[in-house]
């Protein structure tokens, strides 16, 4: 067997502002080699690797170093130290058991009526004007008032959830360090918000919902589940379920502003909404990496990984490899593609996704059908492509509805 180093591997610089994970670059390093150097470790960047290291037992869930690779701290690093999805074992495990029911597909099916209702709500406030600022008037609302909908609070609150989920999104940038203390303070607010929930829960009453759920189990057995714990997943669920469908929606209209011809295939044929979706998330997904580190001292096709190696899956130029995909070109209409990884997979695949998938295949089958013909009509702007990735602001023209 040829023994490879890492010396042997092509560098890239993802700490580099102006690095993007759709860049030559990346494309040219996934030709040469299957793996990448970088500032944090490994980049694993063919479909191939990504599919079988993710779910590799050597390897642990990475992300719960990322406030160490930052040198931050404070009350969102201790958060994510906690959460389930940087637990490992049993008791990752544990609570995801206690919280699956939660994310269960029979509450996706109870939702979808209020997602089209929502949905079609926030189109009405601008389908005849022919223009919107697309994050602000849609993908915002919508992902926020749906997280409402999830907890059963004031759809009134989405503003000022979204802006905290904003700022605490920004710890999973590269300038994490730098905005550590407005990332912290939203945290804390995000916390006493959930907390509130909670105990306006108590004292009126339990009922069927999602938190409901939680608080039961909370009930039920403290030591399975924890009053700390309990609150961590509902912060979770709201900063994770804002902060990527917000992201998610935004990318799909993005694609499609750049494929008109599936955007109007969509309109005409709203049925291809939840194909759009499994589409948009293989070819532009707002998580672009994965992240694992190795549990020891490991060989895979040659290379020798240390233990304590951070390995980033990198799931964006995975599934557009060549060697997977005869036709990696945007196609809604594909309905045997290969999985993509905008889910992560494995013990540590997204406990939300029925709930991000129902509630995105909603929202692009009305807006196909009733924002026509949309384009830039300005420059939109976005987060670094990398990391976590979606549009700040996206000035959108179309078609007025009549």
């Amino acid at each position: 067997m040829t023994t490879e180093t890492l010396d042997d591997a092509p560098f890239l610089d993802i700490k580099d502002p102006a690095f993007s994970m759709r860049s030559p670059e990346v494309a040219d390093a996934r030709e040469r080699s299957w793996y990448a150097r970088t500032p944090y470790g490994i980049a694993v960047l063919r479909y191939e690797e990504v599919a079988r290291l993710i779910r590799d037992p050597r390897l642990r869930q990475g992300s719960y170093a990322w406030p160490a690779h930052n040198g931050a701290s404070g009350s969102w690093a201790d958060w994510w130290l906690r959460i389930m999805l940087n637990r490992e074992g049993a008791d990752h495990q544990r609570l995801r058991k206690l919280a699956n029911p939660a994310f269960s597909p029979k509450l996706v099916k109870v939702l979808r009526p209020e997602f089209r209702k929502l949905a079609n709500e926030l189109i009405d406030g601008f389908a005849a004007e022919g223009e919107c600022e697309f994050v602000r008037a849609f993908a915002e609302p919508y992902a926020t008032r749906v997280i409402c909908l999830l907890l059963g609070t004031d759809q009134g609150d989405w503003e000022h959830l979204v802006d905290l989920a904003v700022q605490m999104g920004m710890a999973l940038g590269t300038t994490y360090r730098e905005d550590q203390d407005q990332i912290n303070a939203a945290t804390d607010e995000m916390f006493a918000y959930a907390q509130r929930i909670v105990d306006d829960l108590r004292a009126r009453g339990l009922d069927d919902g999602f938190v409901s759920s939680l608080i039961r189990a909370n009930q039920d057995n403290p030591d399975l589940l924890s009053e700390q714990e309990m609150v961590d997943t509902i912060v979770l669920s709201v900063f994770g379920g804002i902060d990527t469908t917000r992201n998610q929606i935004g990318l799909a209209m993005d694609t499609f502003i750049r494929h008109p011809d599936q955007w109007a295939l969509l309109g005409d044929t709203p049925d291809l909404a939840r194909l759009a979706v499994e589409e948009v998330m293989r070819v532009r997904p707002t998580v672009t990496w994965v992240t694992r580190e190795a549990l020891e001292d490991m060989e895979y096709q040659g290379l020798t990984i240390a233990k304590g190696t951070t390995v980033h899956m990198f799931s964006q130029s995975a599934c557009s490899d060549p060697r997977a995909f005869d036709n990696p070109a945007f196609d809604i209409t594909v309905a045997d593609r290969k999985n993509h990884f905008g889910f992560g997979l494995g013990a540590h695949h997204c406990i939300g996704h029925f709930i991000a998938r129902g509630d995105m295949t909603e929202a692009l089958a009305l807006l196909a059908q009733r924002v026509r013909n949309p384009r830039y009509a300005g420059e939109p702007t976005f987060l670094r492509d990398s990391g976590n990735t979606g549009p700040l602001t996206m000035p959108v023209a179309f078609d007025p509805e009549t």
